[in-house]
């Protein structure tokens, strides 16, 4: 697994989410297990599944760089091979019935972490989503109007996690040899 953000990546777990759904997803329901999945990884494996930046927003805590894809705002073939542009509220897979198999930047626990949630969540609505997010994550904290970072150690402390701060330092380093590596390329 890479220790950086990568759009082929995130877009993947876009996609599988939106197959969930039945090829097409809310966006705002998406933002909130997008957020969800990069925690529940959190939890279970001291680091990041998107590796993306994590802020509060008005409807609650997002993956920040995903979100900005999602909208538009961010372009890459690696996002448009697995998802379509936003149109009325929703995103579909671009490639419906697209079989496991193909994520290959998703492993098997990604996998597990993803239906796991799925499970969990996917019968809720969007802003029903939207209010376990704001009552559930207490890392959100309303930004007012704006928006706000959320800090890995503070997700990792909310966890439960006491090395909190020794994996947020590791995630720091992930991330600052992934750029470097990236520059040599």
């Amino acid at each position: 697994m890479s220790h950086a953000y990568s759009p082929r990546r995130a877009a993947q777990v876009a996609a599988y989410f939106a197959q969930c759904a039945g090829g097409r997803i809310n966006v705002l329901k998406l933002a909130k297990l997008l957020y969800l999945a990069e925690r529940e990884h959190l939890a279970k494996f001291d680091e990041p599944m998107l590796y993306d930046r994590l802020v509060s927003m008005d409807h609650g805590p997002v993956t920040s760089m995903t979100l900005n894809y999602i909208s538009g705002y961010l372009e890459s073939d690696d996002w448009s091979e697995f998802l379509t542009d936003r149109d009325n509220h929703e995103v579909a897979a671009a490639q419906p019935g697209l079989a496991v198999e193909r994520y290959d930047q998703l492993s098997k626990a990604d996998i597990t972490i993803l239906d796991s949630l799925w499970k969990q969540f996917g019968h809720m609505d969007r802003f029903e989503l939207r209010d376990y997010t704001h009552d559930h994550c207490p890392e959100w904290e309303d930004p007012k109007g704006s928006s706000e970072p959320i800090p890995y150690e503070r997700v990792l402390k909310y966890l439960g996690k006491k090395e909190f701060s020794s994996i947020t330092e590791d995630i720091g380093r992930w991330n600052a040899a992934s750029r470097v590596l990236a520059e040599c390329q």
